[in-house]
């Protein structure tokens, strides 16, 4: 038995024709979920108590739990435990234009990117649709917030989860469901081409984010694993198609490795490779965590690269850091239980 958060509003009306209810019980019980967040049955009072009974016989409505949270400045870190146990992170960042949530799709990643804290976490499963949902939902409870924004980049590859996360996005970006605009998520993948294939298809304004982190394969290959499968040059022709299908610009990341990918030589590459596509390059200083062997680039080197980019004629930003102070950021998330502060 699925829970009831793991619908989609279509899904959810094909499932109740299929249990003898109406369909349009479908969009009343989105609107409990996700409008009034009222997750228990019985207090659904436009309900008959015949389909109450119904609900209680045909899904499960139980919810993760916060296990602990961790604020630093503009952001908090949030530890889930799931339903069986594992442990999940998310992270809530504040911004000047609004709330932003990174989100885990998987509990562990089997992707093994060398330089990212959750590719050490060897994958145990996907995670449910509702578990994705309910990250946002118990965030925005905690915090009494509003979330404007979210990105799918936290604990596990999105697109070795792809249905689920698409009826996760289907379900927030809903009208009604929790209503976030569709160019205000951001999947985020590590070079899945069938993944980026298929989302190619998928006639959704949700933005698409790849971490390439390397100019060539040589190099791409000893940090990230995932190159040994798909190669640059297939990568950035899955892009092309991508872009040329969806008139969508692409996202390049490019996380800052002292003396390993942050030279001239390596900018001159990436420009190169990256000449005439519709994309921007995101600079993502490194955040250094115990017991890994890379390095983060100075500001200067940074800014460098940037420039070199520049003179090129590619877009890039630098990221704003964010998190670090309580490894929440970028590639720190480890779904731990042992954290150095809490509250």
């Amino acid at each position: 038995m699925k829970n009831i958060m793991d619908y989609t509003l279509d899904k959810l009306e094909d499932k109740l024709i299929n249990i003898n209810e109406k369909k349009f019980r479908a969009r009343q019980i989105f609107n409990w979920l996700y409008i009034n967040k009222i997750y228990d049955f019985d207090k659904m009072n436009n309900l008959s108590k015949e389909t109450i009974k119904t609900l209680k016989d045909n899904f499960k409505n139980d919810f993760i739990k916060i296990e602990k949270k961790q604020e630093g400045k503009d952001t908090f870190k949030y530890l889930f435990k799931l339903i069986d146990g594992s442990l999940i992170e998310t992270v809530l960042m504040k911004h000047n234009y609004g709330n932003s949530i990174c989100i885990s799709s998987q509990v562990g990643c089997n992707m093994g990117c060398s330089f990212c804290e959750s590719g050490k976490l060897k994958k145990l499963r996907n995670l449910e649709v509702y578990e994705m949902v309910q990250q946002v939902l118990l965030i925005e409870e905690d915090l009494d917030i509003r979330i404007d924004s979210i990105v799918i980049m936290g604990i596990g590859e999105p697109f070795d989860n792809y249905d689920n996360v698409m009826d996760f996005i289907k379900i927030v970006n809903s009208d009604h469901g929790l209503k976030i605009g569709a160019r205000h998520i951001t999947v985020s993948t590590c070079g899945l081409i069938p993944g980026i294939k298929r989302f190619s298809e998928e006639n959704l304004q949700v933005n698409l984010a790849l971490s390439l982190h390397a100019p060539n394969d040589t190099l791409r290959s000893t940090i990230m694993k995932i190159n040994n499968a798909y190669k640059i040059n297939d990568l950035l022709d899955a892009v092309k198609e991508y872009i040329k299908k969806t008139n969508r610009r692409v996202t390049i990341e490019y996380v800052m490795l002292r003396d390993i990918n942050d030279k001239d030589e390596h900018a001159l590459e990436l420009a190169k490779i990256l000449k005439g596509l519709n994309v921007y390059v995101n600079l993502i200083p490194f955040n250094e965590v115990e017991n890994n062997i890379y390095k983060k680039s100075s500001k200067e080197r940074v800014l460098r690269f940037l420039d070199v980019l520049k003179k090129h004629k590619i877009n890039v930003t630098i990221r704003r850091e964010f998190g670090g102070e309580v490894d929440a950021a970028c590639g720190q998330l480890r779904g731990r239980v042992k954290w150095n502060h809490f509250i």
